[in-house]
């Protein structure tokens, strides 16, 4: 199949899709976006960056010193490491773009999780690759035994875990990592470990797999923890063997992320502590707005990190999610996510988003209710 046919056989992201057609007065719980301000670090160093009286140029492909200085502390990376080990990229999905395109051929196989993110599937695709998913455990918790039953399935090349997880939620134990990240080296597959959701946390830091081995990449971004989408800044830490071709690719694509992009992002790690205190202190007002509206449509215990409510649909619609979300955004002008725009194993439930503004969510909620009762 070629590049062209490829490109016009992908699908768009039903989680966008969802909004389109909408009631004008719908309000949006689909995208997962944090709701509060810009934090102020990004927003200084962003002006000080428009003050500037001289050419503000490309910048070096592989990042900023600084920022990539910054990664590598964030990431406990011994300093004579951080050049080869940290890839500076325009946001996350520019990092898993560039790995995909360098390590995948037409015709091997991707493992990706299921439910998940459906951008991973779309990747694969993009590259030619077949998506093979692997199911997850209670909870959307990552379970080695389906992952690395999953490795067996033929030439996988690249094998995805989200941790924690989107649309679920879900975790990854120190002891789920280390068992992929050996099965994954044993296998000859590159593990990427998808941690953009690491630092959205309400209970104990989820693990990373930067925890138990120094294999694989980790992929992560300012947009989440650090509350900053529109920067468009992310990265990818990992050997330096897997991140070099993986470079080539992003050059290509976008030479580098934006200059004074990546002087935000390089202010909103070094505070770090300031800024992730505050994003903890939003998520759990939000947070508390879920679990205290209407019973039908509260979240079932606290996920791992993430701001998503994953929640049963009625037993009356189980079988048509997309049908019932299409009713709840036509009829009670609310929109949602169908779980199966995440995967085969989402039919069934429906994603909200709690990162929003809380006065609306609190809104959302109260509309939504009354779906959950017979039809």
């Amino acid at each position: 199949m070629s590049t062209a046919t490829r490109v016009t056989s992908l699908s768009p992201s039903l989680i966008r899709a969802m909004s389109v057609g909408a009631p004008p007065e719908a309000i949006d719980l689909g995208l997962g976006v944090p709701g509060w301000a810009l934090p102020e670090p990004a927003r200084a160093a962003l002006a000080r960056c428009a003050d500037r009286d001289e050419p503000l140029g490309y910048g070096p492909n592989g990042g900023v010193p600084e920022l990539v200085a910054a990664v590598g502390d964030y990431h406990l990376l011994a300093n004579a490491d951080r050049a080869d080990q940290v890839m500076v990229t325009a946001g996350s999905q520019a990092a898993l773009t560039a790995l995909f395109l360098a390590h995948v051929s037409p015709g091997q196989i991707v493992l990706v999780p299921d439910p998940g993110f459906p951008a991973y599937a779309t990747l694969a695709r993009l590259a030619g690759a077949l998506p093979v998913p692997y199911r997850l455990g209670a909870q959307g918790a990552l379970d080695p035994t389906a992952f690395t039953a999953a490795l067996d399935t033929g030439d996988v090349a690249l094998a995805v875990i989200n941790h924690p997880g989107n649309p679920t939620g879900g975790g990854a134990s120190l002891d789920a990592l280390a068992a992929v990240a050996s099965a994954s080296r044993a296998a000859g597959a590159v593990l990427v470990s998808d941690e953009v959701y690491r630092e959205v946390h309400l209970g104990p830091r989820p693990a990373s797999l930067r925890d138990v081995t120094d294999s694989g990449v980790v992929v992560s971004s300012v947009s989440k923890g650090w509350a900053a989408p529109g920067l468009r800044v992310g990265w990818a830490v990992g050997d330096p063997a897997l991140l070099q071709p993986a470079r080539l690719v992003h050059n290509a694509m976008t030479t580098s992320a934006a200059q004074p992009s990546q002087l935000a992002a390089t202010a909103l790690l070094r505070a770090s502590d300031q800024v992730l205190r505050q994003t903890r202190r939003e998520l759990i007002t939000r947070w508390s707005v879920a679990q205290t509206g209407p019973a039908a449509v509260r979240p079932v215990g606290t996920p791992a990190g993430g701001f998503y409510a994953w929640i049963p649909v009625p037993q009356w619609a189980a079988h048509d999610t997309t049908g019932f979300c299409l009713r709840v955004r036509d009829e009670g002008s609310v929109v949602v996510v169908p779980g199966t725009a995440f995967g085969a194993a989402g039919e069934g439930f429906v994603r909200v988003s709690c990162g929003g503004d809380p006065k609306l969510l609190a809104q959302g909620l109260a509309r939504m209710a009354p779906f959950w009762e017979a039809p």
